[in-house]
């Protein structure tokens, strides 16, 4: 049995996410989760809402991590992971009433978050949600000093990866009819972002 991976910070940060998605996922449907990485925040998210069929998704080396978790829940709302690529063919077909990610955006290159976007325009049904949770610079700076170490550090591991500017991802998002519609202060210098799909 693969052992169940543990991310602090998922844990940290889980129950304010979940304060956006109770405000945002309230009636019955299907969530898409991009980046379900360790696989916490599904269980944590599905167990929470009840009402939800909440779709993992993550590049095929983590879906052993996202299964030994789901292995733990013992709801009938959490789906398998599906093998998802944002910049492949691999998108899912089925439209979804909405969808969520958590610190993917600043790891994924931009043209990866730009394709990212671009496969949500197709796959989020009109009037969908998208709650994109992580670090955001705001015109060009960064929000703190611990932000900007990150970013740093990120750079250091791979040169494509950043924290990713407020302004050009919505920008970015409204081009593809993801309109913006919330911004909310989250712990630790994050934020959790609400767009509606027009």
């Amino acid at each position: 049995m693969f052992e169940k991976p543990f991310s602090q910070a998922c844990e940290n940060n889980k129950r304010p996410i979940l304060a956006v998605l109770r405000r945002h996922f309230t009636s019955p449907g299907r969530v898409l989760e991009i980046g379900s990485g360790t696989g916490q925040h599904a269980v944590f998210f599905a167990e929470q809402l009840p009402h939800i069929q909440w779709q993992t998704s993550d590049l095929l080396p983590n879906h052993s991590a996202i299964e030994a978790w789901m292995s733990t829940y013992q709801g009938e709302n959490l789906l398998p992971p599906l093998a998802l690529d944002v910049t492949g063919e691999s998108w899912p077909h089925e439209p979804f009433d909405g969808a969520f990610t958590a610190n993917t955006v600043h790891i994924m290159a931009w043209p990866q978050v730009l394709a990212m976007l671009d496969g949500l325009r197709r796959c989020l049904k009109p009037g969908a949600k998208l709650v994109i949770y992580g670090p955001f610079n705001y015109h060009g700076q960064f929000t703190s000093e611990s932000n900007a170490d990150f970013n740093d550090w990120l750079q250091q591991q791979q040169p494509h990866q950043g924290i990713r500017d407020f302004e050009a991802l919505c920008e970015a998002a409204a081009v593809r009819g993801l309109v913006f519609m919330e911004d909310n202060t989250m712990p630790a210098n994050n934020r959790c972002l609400v767009f509606q799909r027009g």
